[in-house]
């Protein structure tokens, strides 16, 4: 069998895949080792990591499989497995330097015996700064002046340590900050891949967060999210954040909402020190920021952004955003950041299908020790459909009544427990409330809704009410019609099928629609 099989296997799947596929998944692997024994021919590829090894194995390895077949003329099996982490060299110990310190350089545990106590470093204003656990605090002799944090995981002393030679090491900053890496993530750990409920509303973003945590900083950078509220958006970049720690513990990753970052520049506009807000976020690997739509107005906010955001891509850190709306619909923000936000990909999540509500109501059921029959499911789904958040609380409801009324989950239990939802649903959505709404929306008048005019500055909103209407309320083909100026229920299909299959290519009209079916369900 000829050794060259996985480069000629290779060569074939560039030519199949996409370039950026190709080069994200197939190309990095390293060179794959042949073995022909007597259950046939085996090629091993060792993956580099965990998240990897999956994508490749649920994604490419049956076509590998089939592709080294056909070139070998036999079959041959594909094997998978992780390659073995290189340990990092021993560094050498400083002659003069503490036991703590020495045994931090190499790697090494101190056992409790050992401790000494060790100069405790001081904030500019005066203040001690929180120690090491675990180690005596001794009063310090001198103040330390704040520095640049130094790159969290450089190898090199702890702050406040003696180096070789006599020097001290960096200190830590007035105000204590250390690196995302050493300080809190604060990723939810619950919010993963797993947890996510896939589906054609958020498929495309999801497999591009997918990429994103398989190979941070190789493309879609800045990866921009945006959706109405309670749609997900939340859940795919802290998915994002908890894969990459799982696969590689020490990537500096930091998630936050952009109130946190408006904060931050806040404290440190006041105190004056920016070299301390540049050391939090310049040396992330990965920054994921929650509803940058808050930036609005806010210019010195959005100036310290920029250069975090420059900081971060030109080391080729990722850069993860969601917002409520696309980055040209931003108002009241810089054009050279919604360019920028721009420059990346940029994917909708959009409202759940019914399929995918009731995937999630049954998941979510299950989650909390409930199994959802299918039809309760259905009942729900289609009463429910804002958004995944309004489902989850539909769903809690459904279950708090039924333990508490101790009666087993059916439709007439989940009415019974929703009928306060069910009945301003019912008040607030009527053909008649969607046509006023998308009349004031696009500034035409109600009675174009039912009229006979055809150009398209009227025709286009009256298919978007019918769309609404369809999606929105209860009634039938045939009875939106009549309400559309007696028109026949064929050209409503016709609306709903149009708007349905334009929104899913035009990212401004699915904002509207986005904004509509929000501002209508109240």
């Amino acid at each position: 069998m000829s050794p060259d099989l996985w480069l000629r296997g290779c060569e074939r799947l560039a030519a199949e895949l996409p370039e950026q596929q190709y080069n994200t998944w197939i190309r990095p692997l390293p060179a794959a080792e042949l073995s022909v024994g007597a259950d046939g021919a085996v090629v091993q590829v060792r993956v580099p990591n965990r998240f990897k090894l999956d994508w490749i194995r649920s994604q490419y390895a049956s076509r590998i499989e089939s592709i080294l077949s056909e070139l070998a003329g036999a079959p041959v099996r594909l094997s998978l497995s992780l390659a073995a982490r290189e340990m990092p060299p021993a560094r050498p110990l400083p002659a003069n330097g503490p036991v703590r310190a020495a045994a931090l350089l190499n790697g090494q545990a101190l056992a409790p015996a050992t401790r000494v106590p060790v100069p405790v470093p001081v904030a500019a204003g005066g203040d001690v700064l929180a120690d090491e656990p675990g180690i005596p605090a001794a009063t310090p002799a001198t103040t330390a002046a704040p520095a640049e944090v130094a790159h969290a995981s450089a190898p090199g002393p702890r702050p406040g340590y003696p180096m070789p030679g006599g020097a001290a090491a960096t200190p830590r900053p007035a105000g204590g900050h250390l690196p995302p890496s050493a300080n809190a993530h604060r990723l939810n750990t619950a919010l993963t891949f797993d947890t996510l409920v896939a589906g054609r509303a958020n498929q495309m973003a999801r497999t591009a967060a997918l990429h994103v945590a398989g190979a941070p900083g190789v493309m879609y950078n800045p990866l921009f999210i945006y959706g109405g509220v309670g749609l997900g958006k939340t859940h795919l970049i802290h998915a994002v954040g908890n894969a990459l720690l799982k696969d590689r513990p020490d990537a500096r990753v930091l998630y936050l909402h952009a109130e946190q970052f408006i904060s931050d520049v806040v404290k440190n506009y006041q105190r004056k020190t920016f070299d301390e807000l540049k050391a939090k976020y310049h040396s992330l690997d990965l920054l994921l920021i929650d509803d940058v739509q808050f930036f609005a107005g806010k210019d010195r906010t959005q100036e310290e952004f920029f250069n975090a955001f420059e900081a971060l891509l030109a080391k080729r850190a990722h850069i993860i955003m969601t917002s409520d709306t696309y980055p040209k619909g931003l108002v009241d923000i810089d054009e050279r950041l919604t360019s920028r936000f721009d420059a990346g990909l940029t994917v909708a999540i959009e409202p759940p299908e019914l399929e995918m509500r009731v995937a999630i109501l049954i998941k979510k059921a299950l989650a909390e020790g409930t199994d959802m029959p299918e039809d309760v499911a259905f009942f729900i789904a289609k009463n429910v459909r804002a958004n995944v958040r309004e489902l989850e609380g539909a769903l809690r409801k459904v279950l708090a009544y039924s333990r508490f009324s101790h009666k087993d989950i059916n439709i007439n239990l989940a009415r019974e427990a929703l009928k306060d939802l069910l009945s301003i649903q019912n008040r607030q959505i009527s053909v008649e409330n969607i046509q006023k709404t998308v009349a004031d929306f696009y500034k035409i008048k109600v009675a174009d809704m039912y009229s006979k005019k055809r150009p398209a500055s009227i025709a286009k909103p009256r298919q978007i009410a019918m769309y609404l209407a369809k999606e929105l309320t209860q009634k039938s083909l045939p009875e939106i019609g009549e309400l559309f100026g007696g028109r026949d229920h064929t050209t409503v299909l016709h609306a709903v099928r149009k708007i349905g299959g334009d929104r899913t290519k035009d990212s401004e009209l699915n904002q509207q629609l986005h904004v509509l079916e929000q501002t209508l369900k109240g």
